[in-house]
This record gives C-alpha cells, sequence and structure tokens, in this order.
C-alpha cells in the first residue's frame, strides 16, 4: 500500500527528529542551547515584539518570504527554526554552501506535488543564501510566485547587494543585531542552570565578572560565548569538592584572542573604513585611531587603510594643509617596505595629522566641477597661444604667438585668459594654508588690474 503524501511528510519529520535528538547529544553547547520555540529566543525585539508584523505573521501562519540578514552568531538560524516550529506548512533546510540546483529543484518538486495534493505550502530555509549565484537564485521565483513555496533565506552580507532584484522584491528583509550585553548575560546564564541540555548537571560557580566579561568580548555573538563557556567550564580544574570554579581568568583563557565582526568583502569591511574617513574628516582622532584599531586588529591590509589616508589628505583636507598628503603618502611607502605590525605607527601618524589638520575640499569640489564641464559641454579647442611651439614650423601655423611668459613680469605674473570662456574651479577657503593661497591670488589679480 502507498503510503499519501502527508503520512510521508509526517514520518521523514519524526524520522529527521530523532536523529537531531541524537545528533544534539554530542553537538557543543550553543547547537544544544538553541532556542526550540520563540518564548525562548532571546533578543531581536525590535521585529519580535508582539505587535510587530513579524510575529504576527508567525502567530497567524501566514508567513511570506522574508530574509534574515545580519552578523554571525545573533540567530538567524534560530530564529528559522522557531518559525518552523509555528507554521503548519512543511518545513526544508538546506545549506547554499553544500547545495546545488538539483537539490533545490528536488525540493520545488516534493514542493509542488505536496501543494497538488495536500494544500499544504512548503517552507524552505537556505543559510547563507549569498552563495546562491543569480542562476540558482532565478531557479526559486516561479514557485514563490506561484505561491506554493515560501523562502526564509539567512546571510551575514547585505541582502541588496548578495541577492538579486526580483528575489528581493518577492521578499521582505529584516535585519537582526548583535546581541546585547544583557541579552549575551541571559543566554549565558540560562545554560549554566540548564540541566537538560546546558551545563547545570555540573557543579559550577561562576563568577559575575567572568559572566560579564563573556558578554562584553563576544561582541553579541552567542555562538561564540557559549562555546567559550563551555570549554572553559569542561577544563577548569575542580577544588577538593568537585566544584568547577569559573573565574576571569578562566574566561579570558578560553576565548584566546577575541574575533571581531569583520567580513573583508561585505559590510563591516565598508561600513568600518566609511567610519575611519568620516572620522578623519570630522578632525576627530580618538575615533580614527579606534577605527584604524578595528582594521589592524581584523587583519586588514595596511596599504588598503594607508590608501585611505591618501585619499582624504588630499579630498578632505586638501591645500588647507599640503603637508597632509606628504605624511599620508610617506605611511603609504613604509607601510608597504615594513609590514605589521610595526606599519601601524606610521599608518597612526599619518591617520592623526590627517584628523588634526585644517580642512578644505576645495580641490575637490574643483575637479570634479570642471570635470562635469569637460563630460556634458562642448570641448574647448586650445588657443593657438597656449599650443606647443617647440617643433620646427609651428611659428608657421602661428604656434605660440602672442603667448606672455609669466616670469617675465612682476610677482611671475601677468593677466593672460588662459581658458576660451569663464568659468571658475578653485575657491579656496579661509582655512588653514589655503587662506594664505586666497590672500595671494587675490594680490597678484589686483596688481595686474591696477
Amino acid at each position: 500500500m502507498k503510503m499519501n503524501s502527508q503520512a510521508k511528510d509526517s514520518n521523514e519529520n519524526l524520522f529527521t527528529a530523532a536523529n537531531q535528538e541524537h545528533a544534539l547529544k554530542n553537538a557543543p553547547l550553543s547547537a544544544r542551547m538553541r532556542p526550540r520555540t520563540l518564548e525562548e529566543y532571546t533578543g531581536q525585539k525590535h521585529i519580535l515584539s508582539s505587535e510587530l508584523l513579524l510575529p504576527r505573521a508567525i502567530s497567524s501562519d501566514r508567513l511570506s518570504s522574508i530574509i534574515l540578514y545580519g552578523p554571525p552568531g545573533v540567530g538567524k538560524t534560530t530564529l528559522a527554526l522557531c518559525i518552523s516550529q509555528k507554521t503548519k506548512a512543511f518545513f526544508e533546510k538546506i545549506n547554499a554552501v553544500s547545495s546545488n540546483v538539483e537539490d533545490l529543484r528536488k525540493i520545488i518538486i516534493g514542493s509542488q506535488h505536496r501543494f497538488s495534493t495536500t494544500q499544504r505550502k512548503t517552507v524552505v530555509f537556505i543559510d547563507e543564501i549569498h552563495r546562491f549565484n543569480k542562476a540558482q537564485q532565478d531557479v526559486l521565483m516561479p514557485d514563490l510566485e506561484a505561491g506554493h513555496l515560501i523562502l526564509i533565506g539567512a546571510t551575514v552580507f547585505n541582502p541588496f547587494f548578495a541577492l538579486t532584484g526580483p528575489l528581493l522584491s518577492r521578499s521582505l528583509i529584516f535585519e537582526l543585531k548583535s546581541l546585547t550585553k544583557e541579552d549575551m548575560e541571559e543566554i549565558l546564564t540560562r545554560a549554566l542552570k540548564d540541566e537538560e541540555r546546558g551545563l547545570g548537571d555540573l557543579k559550577i560557580k561562576a563568577d559575575t565578572a567572568a559572566i560579564s566579561f563573556l558578554a562584553e568580548i563576544c561582541d553579541g555573538d552567542a555562538r561564540k560565548a557559549l562555546n567559550a563557556l563551555e570549554i572553559g567550564c569542561l577544563t577548569a580544574p575542580k577544588d577538593k569538592n568537585g566544584m568547577i570554579h569559573f573565574t576571569i581568568e578562566v574566561a579570558q583563557e578560553s576565548i584566546q584572542k577575541k574575533q571581531v565582526n569583520y567580513d573583508k568583502d561585505g559590510d563591516q569591511h565598508y561600513d568600518t573604513i566609511s567610519a575611519f574617513i568620516k572620522s578623519m574628516r570630522g578632525s576627530d582622532p580618538d575615533a580614527t585611531l579606534y577605527w584604524m584599531a578595528k582594521m589592524i586588529y581584523a587583519g586588514e591590509d595596511p596599504r588598503f587603510i594607508a590608501r585611505r589616508i591618501c585619499i582624504c589628505a588630499a579630498e578632505d583636507v586638501g591645500n588647507a594643509d599640503p603637508q597632509a598628503l606628504v605624511v599620508a603618502n610617506a605611511a603609504l611607502q613604509i607601510s608597504e617596505f615594513i609590514g605589521l605590525p610595526e606599519a601601524r605607527i606610521p599608518l597612526a601618524q599619518a591617520a592623526v595629522y590627517v584628523a588634526c589638520a585644517p580642512k578644505s575640499n576645495a580641490v575637490y569640489l574643483g575637479i570634479d566641477k570642471a570635470l562635469d564641464d569637460v563630460k556634458n559641454k562642448k570641448t574647448q579647442e586650445v588657443p593657438a597661444y597656449l599650443k606647443d611651439a617647440h617643433y620646427q614650423g609651428a611659428k608657421k601655423l602661428g604656434r605660440g604667438e602672442n603667448y606672455k611668459y609669466a616670469h617675465n613680469f612682476p610677482n611671475h605674473y601677468v593677466e593672460q585668459e588662459y581658458m576660451p570662456f569663464k568659468a571658475t574651479y578653485y575657491n579656496p577657503t579661509e582655512m588653514g594654508f589655503e587662506k594664505k593661497i586666497k590672500e595671494w591670488l587675490a594680490k597678484i589679480k589686483n596688481q595686474s588690474s591696477a
């Protein structure tokens, strides 16, 4: 006798649950303590408060396709699994790293058959969905459009950069944020007390300072904090009464080097360098050093940092302090020559110099205005008297005729038209050395008109 589709799905779910329960016993603490229901879920109140859209859609089982986006360890996969416990739809889970189009097609065919025979929808959770290329993402489109397939995607990358437009237009985007210190402390305390899945069956005395340290140092990554707690408790020596004392020293040892959330080709990379540049532009040397330290600690290429300092020196300091670009360029050359860790010192010197220097973007605005004119207006011919006259026969063509050599005049300046039309691109400011430039230009032009 053939098993009907709904009974088959039910048996598959029971079989999967049994396997998961067996695997969970040997899993890390972070996996064992993963919340099973939304009631156990900690954090993300900005999207999970009861009056908001996502929990209303979950409770009414009216979920549409969603993308969960945020840094590692904040609960994207956990939230998807909690949703699976609430929905009456059949739940499928795959990881984009280890899956391909063929795996997707099998899920889609099963979804089509399930809906045609039982009217039951299928929710497919795709972890690390940013790993799917455009063609793989496009495979989902017809069935998402038909409505029998619902997508839950999880990604650490900005979905507006990583996913296709059609997929984004059919999905709601929810950004999960790093867990707060209070959230982390709640999660760690729960793990210490839980006798079924956590460490509650062990005799552990955890110092408040140790829990506070892990909650702070792990940057909102619950997975990292729980695994550090487990390794610390399981390796710490017991006292004569069999008690494990989880001190701040044990906590510090268990975490080793702190892992900063910093993806070299994603949001953290671009957001951090943006904060670094804006801190230099905003004349805040302390913030400048902090964001630089974050990049250096995370392993950023020192040449990349140096190039940003050079750009800022030219764009934001400009002629208010021309020495800024010289210092920045020196730091670039030194960083290429000596590398880290020593390069951090000249890089810091250059960044602080740029941050503390007077600011002017007059040159930056000037070149962009000139480029806009070249791009969008009629291209001007070089006047004959400004053309090259150093070759034989140039005079016969009128090249250089009536050109006024500036060094033959007082202050090495003579009034002369260097463009065939009137335009002003460079407007020096009153800042730093640029004030002297402005005064000098006014002086020689007034001399000429006198």
